[in-house]
């Protein structure tokens, strides 16, 4: 798992260096992140179109910063701390942001299913935060949850639990985020929470 690690940090560095001179030169990112960002399941790479502009920037300042991506077992945030730290390096992080958020959104496919009553019960804690509906509160820092990548939620939930997010003493947010995590008891609640999650 370290070798794959190195590669894809090879690999998505040399997609920046190259591709740094074409024609628009953040579409690096599609080819991951798929048509319009609209996320690419095949490569576990989430959907990014629709995210609050705000929650894109403090995320590759994140991984820039290393308060995310950091950990070993972090494989894909491992290739996004070489796409942070490039964008910082060169002062651009800003633009590739607004790329980003100007793409046309599309509805995400569902990958996840669980008890959606049961995840509805589970999801009455994210409430107060993300919102009734998945809508997310700018005031708070807290993202949209709704017409995102399902598996990508729940593979983030994960992360928390384990502390592979959120660990870090820098990433305050993300600390709530792991507390929630670690009241999430088995991996049946996070399946069951998402697919709740998917009915918003």
């Amino acid at each position: 798992m370290r070798a794959r690690t190195k590669i894809a940090a090879v690999f998505v560095a040399a997609l920046l260096t190259g591709l740094a001179s074409a024609e628009n030169k953040y579409d690096y990112c599609l080819l991951c992140h798929g048509t319009n960002a609209n996320g690419n399941y095949g490569i576990r790479a989430p959907k990014l179109s629709g995210m609050e502009p705000w929650y894109l920037t403090r995320q590759l300042e994140n991984f820039a910063a290393g308060i995310r991506g950091a950990p070993e077992q972090d494989f894909s945030g491992h290739e996004m701390r070489v796409v942070g730290i490039r964008l910082q390096q060169e002062k651009v992080l800003g633009e590739a942001v607004k790329f980003i958020t100007a793409l046309e959104s599309k509805k995400p496919v569902h990958t996840v299913s669980g008890n959606v009553k049961a995840g509805k019960e589970i999801y009455q804690t994210c409430v107060a935060c993300h919102g009734a509906k998945g809508e997310g509160n700018a005031t708070l820092q807290s993202p949209a949850l709704a017409s995102r990548s399902d598996w990508y939620l729940a593979t983030q939930l994960r992360n928390f639990k384990a502390g592979l997010r959120g660990a870090d003493p820098r990433d305050t947010l993300g600390a709530q985020m792991a507390a929630i995590g670690g009241t999430l008891k088995d991996e049946q609640a996070i399946t069951d929470v998402v697919a709740y999650i998917n009915t918003l």
